[in-house]
C-alpha cells in the first residue's frame, strides 16, 4: 500500500496489488480511521492526566491555603483585642473605658510576645482618666473604633488622653487606624490653647509614630512632644483642634507628611527650638479661627535650627499667615538660625484675618539666609512675603538677616486692613532684614509688587502670560516657572473653596480592605485563644481572660 498526494485531496492510497484501484481521504479521518482504537486509549490516558493535573492543583491549592492560614496566625500570638461586646480579650462598657485599656497595655508591657493592643470598632471608648502606652508597643484600632473624652472632665492642665507609661521616657511607640475625640462642646467649660485634654503627649520619648488618624474637637493639642526624637506624624486628619495639631519643643528629627488639616486655635504643624524637621505633602487650612498654617519658633541661644525643610504642601484660606517663621529673645548666633529651605509649596488665599497684622502667605523675622524658591502665591492677603515682627515680644535680636526670593509666581495679593495693601514683596524691617530677589513672576498684585524691596530680575507678567499663571496645574515642559507652578502636595487634592471635607468616602477598595480584614482579624482571634488555652501567665490567674468593666 502507498500514499501519495493530489492537491485536491491532502492524501490518497493506491493499492499495489491493485493498480486501478484509488481510495481519496483526509488524512485527518484516516488516521482517526485506522489507528483508532490507539487513539481512543490515549484519550482515555489523557483523560485520567488531566484528573491527575487536578487533583494535584487542589493539592496545591489547599496547602497553598493552609500555609496562608498560618502565616496569618503567627503574627496572631502578638495582639490583643478590646471590644465592648464580649468578644475582645478585654472588654469595656462605656464608662471609665481606659481601666480595660491600661490593663491591655500593660500586659502587653509586661509579656514581650506581644505588641499590639487593637481597639474593635464600631464602638466608643469613653474614658475618664489617661491611657498609658509603654515601649515597642503598638496601638491600634479600625476607622470605627473612637476614644472619646468623657463629659465635664475636670483634668488639670497638661493632662493628656494618651501618654507614657514610664515618666522617665519610653520608646518605640506606634499609634494609628483610629479616632480620638476631644469632646469639646461637652466640656465647655475650659479654655482652649492652655493646655487642656492635649490628645497624645510624650517628653524624653524616641521614635514615636502616630499615623492614620482622625483627631477633632478638642482644647489642646493634637500630637505634643517635648525633648523626644524620631517622631513621625502622617496620614492623618485633624479638624478643629484646641491648639496646634503637632506640637515639638525641644526635640529632633521630625516629619509630618500627607496630612490634612483644620485649626482653629492655632498652628497647623508647629515646632519650638527643634531641628532636623521635614513637613511636605500637607492640607492646611482654617474655617476662620486659627493662627499660620505651619509655625517655626526660636527663641534664645539654647538650640540650634539650621535643618529644617517645608516642602510641596497646600496652604489654604489659613487664618494668619500660611507660614509663620520667628527667631527672638536673648541674642543668639546667625548660625544657629539659618538655612530654612521654603520650596514647591501653594499658597491660596492665606491670612483671611481682618485684624491679624501677621496674615499673609509667609511672614518671617529672626532667620538668616532662608531661601523661598518655586513656590505660587495666588490670592494672599496683606503680602505674600513679608518681612515683620509680630509684636515687641517677638522681635529678633541684632541685624543682617537676609532672606533669599526665586524663581516664585506671586499672583492676585489682595489687601488687608492689618497686614498690608497687597504687596508681592514687603520689607516692613528694612533697617535689620533685607530681601535678595531673583527671577519672581509678578502679577496682579494689587498694592504693587514691592514695599521697601526691588529686583533687577524679576518679570512682571503681561496679559497673556497672567492668564496662564492663573491656571493651574503644569505648562510647557520650557515656561521658566514651571516648577512653581506643579507647586503643592504631590497627591491628588482638590480646593473646595466653600466646605472643607471631613469624612472619607468608603470606595469598593476600602470596603474591600475593610472586610478582609475583619476576615484575618477573625482567624488571628481563633489561633489566639487555640494558643493560649494552656499558656499561664504569673500577673493573672488565667491566660488573656475575659475581663469586664466594673
Amino acid at each position: 500500500m502507498k500514499f501519495e498526494c493530489l492537491e485536491e485531496y491532502k492524501y490518497f492510497q493506491r493499492d499495489l496489488c491493485s493498480p486501478e484501484k484509488i481510495t481519496f481521504f483526509n488524512l485527518e479521518d484516516y488516521s482517526s480511521m485506522y489507528w483508532g482504537f490507539e487513539m481512543s486509549g490515549k484519550r482515555l490516558m489523557y483523560k485520567w492526566g488531566n484528573r491527575k493535573k487536578l487533583l494535584f492543583l487542589c493539592i496545591i491549592f489547599i496547602a497553598l491555603i493552609a500555609s496562608i492560614i498560618f502565616i496569618l496566625s503567627k503574627p496572631s500570638n502578638t495582639t490583643i483585642y478590646v471590644a465592648t461586646n464580649g468578644s475582645g480579650n478585654f472588654n469595656c462598657d462605656g464608662s471609665d473605658d481606659q481601666i480595660e485599656i491600661n490593663k491591655a497595655l500593660a500586659y502587653v508591657a509586661e509579656n514581650p510576645k506581644f505588641t499590639t493592643v487593637h481597639l474593635e470598632g464600631p464602638n466608643t471608648y469613653v474614658i475618664s482618666d489617661s491611657i498609658y502606652i509603654g515601649n515597642e508597643t503598638i496601638l491600634e484600632g479600625d476607622s470605627t473604633a473612637v476614644i472619646k473624652l468623657e463629659d465635664k472632665a475636670d483634668w488639670p492642665l497638661e493632662k493628656p488622653m494618651i501618654t507614657q507609661m514610664d515618666s522617665a521616657g519610653n520608646h518605640d511607640i506606634n499609634i494609628k487606624g483610629f479616632e480620638i475625640d476631644g469632646n469639646h462642646d461637652k466640656n465647655n467649660g475650659k479654655s482652649r490653647g492652655k493646655g487642656y485634654h492635649n490628645l497624645i503627649y510624650f517628653l524624653n520619648c524616641e521614635n514615636i509614630q502616630v499615623h492614620s488618624m482622625y483627631m477633632h474637637d478638642s482644647h489642646g493639642d493634637g500630637l505634643k512632644v517635648v525633648k523626644c526624637s524620631g517622631i513621625k506624624f502622617y496620614n492623618n486628619r485633624a479638624y478643629k483642634l484646641g491648639h496646634d495639631v503637632l506640637y515639638v519643643i525641644y526635640s529632633s528629627n521630625i516629619e509630618a507628611w500627607n496630612n490634612e488639616i483644620t485649626c482653629r486655635t492655632n498652628s497647623g504643624l508647629r515646632i519650638y527650638n527643634t531641628n532636623h524637621v521635614k513637613f511636605y505633602n500637607n492640607k492646611i487650612d482654617s474655617k476662620g479661627e486659627g493662627g499660620a498654617g505651619i509655625e517655626i519658633q526660636k527663641i534664645g541661644q539654647s538650640t540650634t535650627m539650621n535643618d529644617i525643610e517645608i516642602y510641596n504642601n497646600l496652604l489654604y484660606k489659613t487664618n494668619a499667615a500660611g507660614i509663620w517663621i520667628t527667631g527672638y529673645g536673648p541674642k543668639y548666633s546667625k548660625d544657629s538660625a539659618k538655612d530654612i529651605l521654603i520650596y514647591h509649596n501653594k499658597f491660596y488665599k492665606t491670612g483671611t484675618s481682618k485684624g491679624a497684622s501677621w496674615a499673609g502667605g509667609i511672614v518671617l523675622n529672626g532667620f538668616q539666609n532662608t531661601v523661598i524658591e518655586n513656590n505660587k502665591f495666588d490670592g494672599c492677603y496683606g503680602a505674600a512675603i513679608a518681612h515683620k515682627q509680630v509684636n515687641d515680644e517677638f522681635s529678633a535680636p541684632g541685624s543682617g538677616y537676609t532672606t533669599v526670593v526665586r524663581n516664585n509666581i506671586i499672583i492676585n495679593t489682595q489687601s488687608s486692613r492689618a497686614a498690608g495693601e497687597g504687596y508681592a514683596i514687603y520689607n516692613q524691617l528694612k533697617n535689620t532684614h533685607s530681601f535678595i530677589l531673583e527671577n519672581n513672576c509678578l502679577s496682579g498684585n494689587v498694592g504693587g509688587n514691592y514695599m521697601d524691596a526691588s529686583s533687577t530680575s524679576d518679570v512682571k507678567a503681561d496679559s497673556e502670560l497672567a492668564a496662564k499663571l492663573n491656571t493651574n496645574g503644569s505648562l510647557d515642559k520650557d515656561f521658566p516657572w514651571n516648577e512653581a507652578m506643579c507647586a503643592g502636595p504631590q497627591m491628588s487634592y482638590e480646593i473646595n473653596e466653600s466646605v472643607v471635607q471631613t469624612e472619607q468616602e468608603e470606595g469598593f477598595a476600602t470596603s474591600f480592605k475593610r472586610v478582609f480584614s475583619e476576615f484575618i482579624r477573625t482567624l488571628k482571634r481563633f489561633f489566639l485563644s487555640l494558643s493560649i488555652q494552656y499558656e499561664k501567665v504569673d500577673n493573672l490567674k488565667t491566660a488573656l481572660p475575659l475581663i469586664a468593666s466594673d
